[in-house]
């Protein structure tokens, strides 16, 4: 068997890999573009509501984490949720949702305050880490990629080699693709301890061999990319 025969049996088995991961869980982004007279207000009354539908076991989902966007677009609230059980999980929540009258008051007041919201349904790619809470205080960068269709098997097979070079000051959160809303999007979800940190730290991975080359395969799959410099909201697990 040639090394390419062997690379793609191997792309094959990580994407089996990733399709089991989605019968057992999925993730939900949120971005929220808020009135700029009302993130305050905003803010307050997320903070008052979410833990409550993160900390109710009746409800088979958890808070992964919710920022406000410090650098990019502005006025901009991110939410990344996750739900054990995979698709019937969250119609779960859904549906019970819909049924609790605090939350659907908290939706209609949330409505009056927003510009603009969309979603994304994500899976997890299986050799990124497992975004799990950690302390801070840290910022967040969230890198957001388009990529050229087809080229999603080809993405994971580099940053699968690629994450290695970035796990030295625990840097890395998470990877993330998408499966419903906007295709063919991948996110990449890094923590440090402030800007200084992270140019430092981005500069680092220059100096290692084979980082280069890595980039240097990775950057013809992307049309499009987005950097957003995110800070935790308080009742976010990821602070």
């Amino acid at each position: 068997m040639d090394s390419r025969e062997s690379n793609r049996n191997q792309n094959a088995e990580n994407c089996q890999s990733e399709s089991d991961k989605a019968g057992a869980r999925s993730l939900l982004i949120k971005v929220h573009n808020v009135k700029p007279e009302c993130l305050d207000a905003y803010n307050k009354l997320c903070q008052e509501v979410l833990p409550k539908i993160h900390e109710e076991k009746h409800y088979p989902c958890a808070l992964v984490g919710t920022w406000n966007t410090w650098y990019g677009e502005q006025d901009q609230a991110v939410h990344l949720w996750r739900y054990e059980g995979g698709y019937p999980a969250l119609n779960e929540v859904m549906s019970k949702l819909r049924q609790n009258k605090e939350f659907t008051e908290f939706r209609k007041e949330r409505g009056n305050m927003l510009l603009s919201r969309k979603n994304q349904l994500l899976l997890e790619f299986s050799f990124w880490n497992e975004p799990v809470p950690r302390e801070g205080p840290n910022i967040y960068e969230l890198r957001s990629y388009q990529l050229r269709p087809g080229t999603m098997i080809e993405w994971g097979n580099y940053w699968a080699r690629a994450i290695r070079f970035r796990q030295d000051n625990n840097e890395a959160v998470g990877g993330f693709f998408s499966q419903i809303g906007q295709l063919y999007m991948v996110h990449h979800l890094w923590a440090y301890k402030d800007l200084q940190t992270r140019e430092d730290i981005r500069n680092a991975a220059w100096h290692k061999p084979g980082w280069d080359e890595l980039v240097y395969y990775t950057v013809p799959l992307i049309q499009e990319m987005e950097s957003r410099i995110m800070i935790p909201l308080k009742i976010s697990p990821l602070q």
